[in-house]
C-alpha cells in the first residue's frame, strides 16, 4: 500500500517495525491504531480501511496489544456488548 499518510500513521502506532512491514499486517495495524491512535490517525485510516476492517480485529485482536479502555471503547462503539473480555497473552511455562 503506498499512502504517505498511512504510512506516517502507521510509523507512530508501530514503533518497532518499519511502516511498509506494519502495513502489510494489516490486523496488528489496526488493533495498535485502535489502541495508540488519534482521531486524526482513526480518520486518515478510515480512507483505507472499512468498518468491517476494525470489526475484524476485534473478532480475532491480537494478544497484549488492547489496553483496557480501548477495548471497551471500541466494542462499544461496534455494539459488542457486554463487551469481552480482553484477549489474554499466554507465556509458556519452563
Amino acid at each position: 500500500m503506498n499512502a504517505p499518510e498511512l504510512e506516517k500513521v502507521a510509523k507512530r502506532v508501530v514503533w518497532f517495525k518499519t511502516p511498509a512491514e506494519t502495513l502489510k499486517d494489516e490486523k496488528l495495524f489496526l488493533a495498535h491504531l485502535m489502541t495508540y491512535g488519534t482521531l486524526s490517525d482513526i480518520s486518515t485510516a478510515l480512507a483505507y480501511f472499512s468498518e468491517n476492517d476494525f470489526k475484524a480485529v476485534l473478532d480475532d485482536p491480537p494478544p497484549g496489544v488492547f489496553d483496557r479502555r480501548s477495548w471497551v471503547y471500541w466494542n462499544v462503539r461496534y455494539h459488542r456488548e457486554p463487551v469481552p473480555p480482553l484477549p489474554l497473552r499466554h507465556i509458556p511455562s519452563f
